[in-house]
């Protein structure tokens, strides 16, 4: 005679007929990890800026040495305009996947405190680490008759509103940078805002304005004596031109200007991915070709630790605030 409860374990192994059941009666028949490595395919690097300017070339060869590491191409996307903030909104639109990133320009943190907008940068974004940064420098056209800042300044005085000064946006570093100096000067002037460093130089050089602010992306037009660098908004004097005076040394003490970038990606992506993209930039950072590429536009890697750049940009912000308060730029709260 068979026992009532002889079928019931038999019963219990044909319920439990999947892989985690079989894993759990004999653990020598679990299934073998399946997941795959990530990437799996290639990522999209967005840069805030058009095609062809210093920040954009340098990220193209940045992009390139990482995705040798990473074995999946790192695509640059170029998404210019809205001096250089629309990084921000489309990252906190994209899933948190490692798949999207993006060049974080610091004007992203300045725009969030100028404006009202959908998105913060400090709770939005995931650093990855920061790379390098800019400084800037005022530039005329080469055949300007303007040789000096004081030229420049002269005319603008005798002719107030009549100078045309371009810059990369409006609330960029160049912009604020210029708009801090001619209110201290109580000079009035018209601000032409472009998209990037590139269509300025282009702008400059067919005279379409009369001077302009820029990132050091400006090198390749000053070396071809296209334009001509009269300043520059750095704490002291550049290597490559090393004739070129600062606006501090001019008696501008508060005109010191600098911009550090990063990459960082949407926030919620795991800390496995953000640490593989870490890991591949940080790599690709001191690569010679990078170097090289930085060495192009007067730069130098800056290298920060995902903690170490949210603190920067916890600092950067916090400065970014006092600033804009003194030039009454803050968004009402």
């Amino acid at each position: 005679m068979t026992h009532p409860n002889a079928a019931g374990p038999r019963r219990m192994f044909l319920r439990a007929g999947t892989a985690a059941g079989l894993s759990a009666l004999w653990p020598g028949l679990a299934r073998p990890n399946t997941a795959k490595p990530w990437p799996q395919r290639p990522i999209h690097l967005i840069v805030p800026w058009p095609a062809g300017g210093g920040t954009d070339l340098t990220l193209r060869a940045l992009a390139d040495e990482a995705a040798t590491r990473l074995g999946q191409p790192v695509v640059v996307v170029n998404r210019p305009g809205a001096a250089g903030t629309l990084v921000a909104p489309l990252l906190k639109a994209a899933a948190p996947d490692g798949y999207t990133i993006g060049q974080l320009p610091i004007t992203v943190l300045r725009f969030a405190l100028m404006n009202r907008v959908a998105w913060n940068p400090m709770t939005d974004l995931a650093p990855i680490l920061q790379v390098s940064g800019t400084t800037f420098g005022l530039l005329v056209p080469a055949d300007s008759p303007w040789r000096s800042v004081a030229d420049l300044l002269a005319w603008a005085r005798a002719h107030p509103g009549e100078l045309t000064l371009g810059s990369t946006g409006v609330g960029s570093t160049p912009h604020l940078a210029m708009e801090e100096l001619m209110q201290d000067q109580g000079l009035a002037y018209t601000h032409v805002p472009y998209k990037g460093t590139a269509d300025q130089m282009l702008a400059l050089v067919s005279k379409h304005i009369m001077a302009g602010v820029n990132s050091t992306g400006f090198a390749p037009w000053v070396e071809q004596g296209k334009l001509r660098l009269l300043a520059v908004f750095a704490e002291r004097r550049l290597g490559r031109w090393p004739q070129v005076p600062t606006m501090r040394e001019l008696g501008f003490e508060k005109a010191v200007y600098n911009s550090p970038w990063g990459l960082v990606a949407p926030a919620g992506t795991p800390h496995a991915i953000l640490t593989a993209l870490h890991d591949a930039f940080k790599h690709a950072m001191f690569t010679p070709r990078h170097l090289a590429e930085l060495a192009r536009y007067d730069q130098s890697p800056e290298y920060l630790d995902p903690a170490a750049y949210l603190a920067a940009l916890r600092q950067t912000q916090a400065s970014e605030r006092r600033l804009l308060q003194r030039m009454k730029l803050l968004a009402a709260p």
